[in-house]
Order: structure tokens, then sequence, then C-alpha cells
């Protein structure tokens, strides 16, 4: 069986980095922004959840067989080395439609590094396993997924870091100017950010499935 890529990815402005929200009183103007080379975490659209019909090829709601979605997707990272090693952790929780017997249910999923939001740098698909208990609807797993970043990459060159901190006071002729507007400024930050992107691994009509129910 194929599997295809995934859908489109949710929008993270500033992949990587964190904004601690701190107003640059020195200048009178500006956030204080701190960036690392960690790469963003999260769940693209479309692949959060999935929907397994019995019969297969259905989608009939009678045929709705077990029904799964990722949650409480949290992340680590190190990035005190040559390579900056990220790990995402994850709950899974699913309902099935009849409970009786023991059953064992067990779902794909992907984990992908994404650069510059578009350039796949690595994917790679594992399995979660749910265990359904005789006469219980419910069952639970967790499932996680760890990349490494090469941390040159992912650090912004020194002229753009100059042009994107530069004290701006105000009066100057570019203290209203968002540096991030100009496309050279964006395209480097983009070259520079990262993604951990995990989801379930959906076929072409499970995918079609979500994006259009």
């Amino acid at each position: 069986m194929k599997y295809p890529m995934f859908a489109s990815v949710m929008a993270v402005t500033l992949s990587g980095c964190a904004q601690d929200g701190a107003l640059d009183v020195s200048t009178g103007v500006g956030v204080s922004i701190t960036r690392t080379g960690c790469p963003a975490v999260a769940v693209p659209d479309h692949t959060g959840d999935i929907t397994i019909f019995s019969p297969a090829g259905s989608t009939d709601a009678s045929a709705i067989d077990v029904v799964a979605n990722i949650t409480n997707v949290r992340s680590t990272c190190n990035n005190e080395s040559a390579r900056i090693y990220s790990e995402a952790s994850f709950d899974v929780y699913a309902v099935r439609s009849r409970p009786e017997g023991a059953r064992t249910v067990t779902i794909p999923y992907f984990s992908t590094v994404v650069q510059g939001g578009t350039a796949v740098v690595a994917k790679r698909v594992k399995n979660v396993t749910l265990q359904f208990a005789d006469g219980a609807y419910r069952a639970s797993a967790s499932g996680k997924a760890g990349a490494y970043v090469d941390a040159a990459s992912a650090r912004l060159p020194d002229d753009v870091v100059e042009r994107i901190t530069r004290r701006r006071k105000p009066g100057d002729p570019d203290a209203a100017l968002d540096p991030l507007a100009d496309p050279a400024v964006r395209a480097a930050v983009a070259r520079a950010s990262f993604e951990l992107l995990v989801g379930f691994q959906l076929t072409s009509e499970q995918l079609q499935y979500n994006a259009t129910r």
C-alpha cells in the first residue's frame, strides 16, 4: 500500500523560535525575541486523526470501526552540540464502535523534518499499538519521534542577525519597518527554520476523508 506525504503543513511563524514577549524598553520600540535552533513541533493539517471503516472502502457512518486521534504533543530539545536533537512525544486516544472481545489495533504514524516550510529533510514511519480490553470501547497508547538537525544549518548568518536585532530609535528612517518584510531576510530565516512534524500515516482515501468531511 502506498502512503501519501502529508497535506498542508500548519503555518508556524519563525519556526524554531521562542518569543518571550518582553518589550525592548531601552529603545522604546520592538519586541525582544529569543531564537534557538530547535525545530518547532506540530501536527500537519488533517493528519491528527484517523477513521478506520469496516468494511474497508466504505465511508458510511454506520461502517465506522475505530476512530483515533493524536493529542498532548510535547517536545524536548538539546541544542548544545553540532547536531541538535529534538524529540516529540504524544498520546493516541481511540474509540471503537463495538466492544466485544479483546482486540489489537496497529496504526502507522510518521515523523518528518521540514526545512523552510517545504523541503523534506528526513521522514520515518513507525507504528503505535492500541490494546482494547474485552468489553472496552476505549484504548490509549503513546508514541515518540526524534530527529537531528545540523546546528550550522539552523544558524542565521551574522548579517541577517544584525539586520533583525539592530536597535532602532524613534525617528530612524527604518524605525517603523519590519526587517522580515525584506525578501532576503525572510528567505534566510526560512532556510534556517526547521519543523518536526508528526501525524498518522494516512492512505490517500483516509486523507481525503479527513479533508472533506
